[in-house]
């Protein structure tokens, strides 16, 4: 039977092209493909040129192709703009008018990355697709299930933005930079003579030049005809007292300081938003504390289900320390109500909270 080719999603960047020249160097047969995803010039006044720290950019498409002609591998561009847009850029959009503060890149690997990209890959005649994530796979004989599992370089680990992977999926995923840290990935690229093996990290969400938000919401609402709702409101402390007022509050984060415009002597910190009155409510770094909350749309990767309080450590940002808590089945399906040990700071609706034992992730939601 001929060895079926294994689909690289090529990014342009290092970690990518480093992950399909080492399957060639294995003596895999391997398919690069490079997804489009945003046109970047599309948004009038917005669109930056030069480097912005971000990938998915027509330079990251040359390097893509670049590498794919120097390790000898057919190479196509994929487009799923259209795709991106419906799954991705709209619910980001709704996210922050809605006072929640998303996270783009799990939701383009959850319908993007690891959903159409299979189906692209189906269509390639590939029996698994690779990418350059920062995370390890493994099957788990006891419990029948694919386990996801933190990457071995714990400062680029990225399982946190992998929560929603399903069981077909994992069952076809690699992962061969899992077990490696950064700087060995960067000597493997040089040792190869990869032409990208200096190229800096994307710091950036692809279709958010250099963290503009706020800009990027108002840009696209203008273009997609959308009229201007009322968007000025008041900033008030938690005691009801009005401090100041605001411009919208999409333009403000559960746990953000900076840019409140407003001053009182103390640090401040944004508590809460409420779209419907328009209120910023802000505070000092204590109230910012919160022990517990519910997550909601559940996806359970290293178990079925949870359907008796068991402990992990919870992550309720991508840089947060995992904390202890106690995770407990709530009445709604696919819902899950967490209780720290202790209070931990800025807990934000719209972010993920993912749970951990050990390495290993048990699953993740969305914090309500």
């Amino acid at each position: 039977m001929p060895d079926l080719p294994i689909a690289v999603a090529m990014s342009g960047g290092v970690d990518s092209s480093t992950v399909a020249a080492l399957l060639v160097r294995q003596g895999r047969s391997v398919i690069g493909l490079t997804m489009q995803l945003w046109n970047r010039r599309r948004l009038p006044g917005f669109a930056t040129e030069g480097p912005t720290g971000r990938c998915c950019s027509l330079d990251d498409v040359y390097d893509a192709r670049r590498v794919a002609e120097q390790i000898g591998i057919p190479y196509y561009v994929v487009n799923f703009e259209r795709e991106f847009e419906d799954r991705v850029v709209k619910p980001f959009v709704a996210d922050y008018l809605a006072g929640r503060t998303p996270i783009p890149c799990t939701l383009c690997n959850n319908f993007i990355k690891f959903d159409r990209f299979l189906e692209m890959a189906d269509a390639a005649g590939a029996r698994q697709i690779a990418t350059g994530h920062y995370a390890r796979i493994r099957f788990d004989e006891p419990s029948g299930r694919w386990q996801l599992l933190r990457g071995v370089d714990v400062s680029k680990d990225q399982t946190y933005f992998l929560f929603g992977l399903t069981q077909p999926q994992l069952a076809r995923a690699l992962f061969p930079l899992g077990g490696l840290a950064k700087p060995e990935v960067r000597e493997l690229a040089r040792s190869m003579g990869l032409a990208v093996a200096e190229k800096d990290d994307s710091q950036e969400i692809c279709f958010v030049p250099n963290g503009g938000y706020a800009a990027f919401l108002d840009a696209y609402l203008k273009e997609s005809g959308v009229p201007a709702a009322p968007t000025r409101g008041e900033i008030v402390a938690t005691d009801g007292r009005t401090l100041g007022s605001h411009e919208g509050v999409h333009r403000f984060t559960v746990g953000q300081r900076r840019g409140l415009g407003v001053a009182t002597g103390e640090p401040l910190y944004v508590i809460a938003t409420d779209p419907l009155t328009r209120r910023v409510t802000v505070g000092g770094a204590a109230e910012l504390l919160r022990a517990r909350f519910h997550a909601r749309d559940v996806n359970w990767i290293s178990i079925a289900a949870l359907d008796a309080p068991m402990r992990a450590q919870v992550k309720i940002r991508n840089k947060h320390a995992a904390a202890p808590a106690a995770l407990l089945p709530a009445a709604e399906a696919n819902r899950v109500e967490v209780v720290f040990d202790a209070p931990q700071r800025a807990v934000t609706p719209g972010q993920a909270a993912v749970f951990y034992d050990g390495p290993v992730v048990l699953g993740g939601g969305w914090i309500e």
